[in-house]
C-alpha cells in the first residue's frame, strides 16, 4: 500500500502575507526616495535591497 502524504490547507493570508510585506517595503522604499534626503536615502537604499537580495538568495538556494 503506497502512502499518500496529505496537503496542508493553507488560509490566503498565509498565502499572501510575504508578498504583501514584500510590496509594502517597496513601497516604502520608493516614496522615501522621492521624498527625503539624508537618513530617507538610506531607508530606501535598504528597503529596497531587501526583495532583490531576497530573489538572488532562493534563486542560488535553488541551484
Amino acid at each position: 500500500m503506497k502512502y499518500k502524504p496529505q496537503l496542508r490547507r493553507q488560509t490566503n493570508g498565509q498565502i499572501f502575507a510575504i508578498p504583501i510585506v514584500l510590496g509594502v517595503l517597496s513601497i516604502v522604499g520608493l516614496v522615501s526616495a522621492l521624498v527625503g534626503d539624508g537618513v530617507w536615502d538610506g531607508v530606501s537604499w535598504v528597503t529596497l535591497a531587501i526583495p532583490i537580495l531576497l530573489c538572488g538568495y532562493f534563486f542560488l538556494r535553488r541551484s
